[in-house]
């Protein structure tokens, strides 16, 4: 897997709504908020689901009902179009039970 082009970053990234690049890593991070604890653990599940078949394993922190996420391909040290293809998938996931923030 190789790392986004300077193209493929200019195309791919802007798409991706409240994903915002890691200072001082090639990475992207959002922060999903749910309505209750169940909600985002429900939505992590749903997530695990997605990313296992993909071999691609998401960083993620939960607290109650905020779920902190990074991608980054460790494999490829950076931003790859699997890191796009999981928050894409993610964003669909949470549509209409989380918000960003």
């Amino acid at each position: 897997m190789n790392r986004l082009t300077e193209a493929e970053r200019a195309e791919l990234l802007p798409a991706l709504t409240g994903w915002t690049l890691v200072e001082g890593r090639d990475a992207i991070h959002k922060r999903f908020v749910f309505d209750d604890f169940n909600a985002a653990f429900g939505w992590m599940t749903r997530v695990a689901l997605v990313a296992e078949p993909m071999n691609h394993h998401p960083e993620w922190f939960n607290v109650y009902n905020k779920v902190e996420v990074t991608l980054s391909t460790h494999d490829a040290d950076g931003l790859t179009r699997r890191d796009v293809e999981l928050a894409q998938s993610m964003d669909q996931l949470a549509a209409g039970s989380a918000k960003s923030s």
